[in-house]
């Protein structure tokens, strides 16, 4: 215990000189630019020396467990060696890997809730469902009507009957109470209520664990089921995580690694959507607080967030055929109905996901983004001026050098909450011209401006 206080207390003071020696002579450069560059690599290598901390504290916790367990039993006069359990580490999770208790766990059940309101349409839906479905008991289907109409009431029952789908409906057909100049945005105050309705009975009279979210105009990809059971784990293990999605709101085809990319999965800040998976905790968490409206925004602000993140693939494991509903068809034309939705299966239960941990990931992504070349751009958008191959860099400074080179590049360019679409820090990755592309913020960025959006 005495020695491991002491490593500690050895990499603070050394991490403490490294910091005085660059002030020192940092004052004694001449260039603007190299003292950013210096100040950029001086805080990559303190969170370096402090991730070793880390992993030196979990290092020793899994060393004195062992020696616990090779302790002699004791009897009689016989000697018992005791080991004090290190302060602070009782509930640290190990950063770089998913603790395999969770991994190799209970069978979990992860229903599926479709929202519904009229939109006969649901049966292409839940056809979608039911094909891809491995395992029934594993993966229940909950669709959860509002709207009373009657149409699409008799599509859902017709599931009903062979028992393939489990069919709750809305109560509270009333009119919502809307703000002055808001009477044409009705429709999100009942969507609002309909997911507040639904998502109660989920986890609190169903009593599941965690759900899959999806609405009545999604299209599944065949891995979908693989790719939510296997990331449940990493939900579930790391604490900076607070949703998992299906979606990416870049993924048109022109966008994406149609070779590699069905196996690429990421982290963003941006909460996407369209296909996405919580758990009971986070709804514990949001319930008392759920909005009347807009609910989709309001999860994007940060007094929801809270700094965490979602995970998201390269390609989306679902896709969007309803050009008409309450949006009246807001970027479908443009973007929506590019989406490209994988269309080769990966089995994800067979695949190491501990990267996405953010000790990890954050360690690795980052620090390879920023050592990347830079390029324009519309040089990268032509390909045709960049003298050497692979992922480049293209930096932005503000929101408008943001908002130009999405728009360039045929990138989504809206903030919410002062965050990019697929955000990560700030950086989108996007793959253009067989190469992968980082849209990144300047290496000094401070954080999301709520006044980019």
């Amino acid at each position: 215990m005495k020695y491991k206080r002491l490593g500690l207390i050895v990499a603070f003071c050394f991490t403490s000189w490294v910091v005085l020696a660059f002030v020192i002579f940092n004052e004694n450069s001449a260039k603007k630019n190299d003292v950013e560059i210096r100040k950029s690599s001086l805080v990559k290598y303190i969170q370096e020396l402090e991730l070793q901390i880390i992993q030196q504290e979990e290092t020793y916790k899994i060393l004195s467990d062992k020696l616990k367990k090779l302790a002699p039993e004791t009897k009689g006069d016989t000697t018992i060696l005791v080991l004090e359990e290190p302060s602070g580490l009782q509930q640290r999770t190990p950063s770089s890997t998913i603790k395999q208790d969770v991994l190799q766990g209970a069978e979990i059940i992860l229903p599926v809730i479709v929202f519904s309101c009229n939109r006969p349409d649901i049966r292409r839906s839940l056809d979608g469902l039911l094909k891809y479905r491995p395992d029934a008991k594993k993966f229940p289907i909950i669709v959860s009507q509002d709207c009373a109409h009657g149409a699409t009431a008799e599509v859902i029952r017709s599931y009903t009957d062979a028992s393939q789908v489990t069919y709750i409906q809305q109560p509270d057909q009333s009119e919502p109470i809307v703000p002055p100049g808001e009477t044409k945005f009705k429709g999100y105050f009942k969507i609002a209520r309909h997911y507040l309705f639904g998502l109660k009975k989920v986890f609190r009279t169903f009593n599941h664990s965690a759900v899959i979210i999806v609405e009545d105009d999604l299209d599944v990809a065949p891995d979908f089921f693989s790719y939510f059971a296997s990331t449940y784990h990493l939900l579930k293990s790391d604490p900076t995580l607070w949703c998992v999605s299906a979606w990416n709101d870049n993924g048109k085809a022109r966008l994406v690694d149609m070779q590699q990319g069905n196996q690429l999965l990421y982290r963003s800040d941006f909460f996407p959507g369209l296909g996405w998976m919580i758990t009971k905790e986070l709804w514990d968490e949001l319930e008392p607080k759920w909005p009347k409206s807009y609910w989709d925004d309001w999860m994007r602000r940060p007094e929801q967030r809270k700094d965490r993140a979602c995970i998201r693939p390269e390609i989306s494991r679902t896709r969007t055929f309803g050009k008409i509903g309450v949006s009246n068809g807001l970027f479908f034309d443009k973007h929506l109905k590019y989406i490209k939705l994988n269309e080769m299966p990966v089995d994800f239960s067979s695949k190491n996901l501990s990267y996405l941990v953010q000790s990890t990931y954050d360690t690795d992504y980052i620090r390879n983004v920023y050592s990347l070349p830079v390029a324009s751009a519309p040089d990268v958008r032509a390909n045709t001026k960049l003298p050497f191959d692979g992922p480049v860099r293209i930096p932005y400074y503000t929101k408008d050098t943001f908002k130009s080179a999405a728009k360039l590049l045929g990138l989504m360019d809206d903030f919410k909450s002062g965050v990019p679409r697929t955000g990560y820090h700030g950086i989108v990755s996007f793959f253009l011209n067989g190469r992968r592309i980082y849209l990144a913020p300047h290496s000094s960025w401070k954080g999301y401006d709520l006044t980019w959006s």
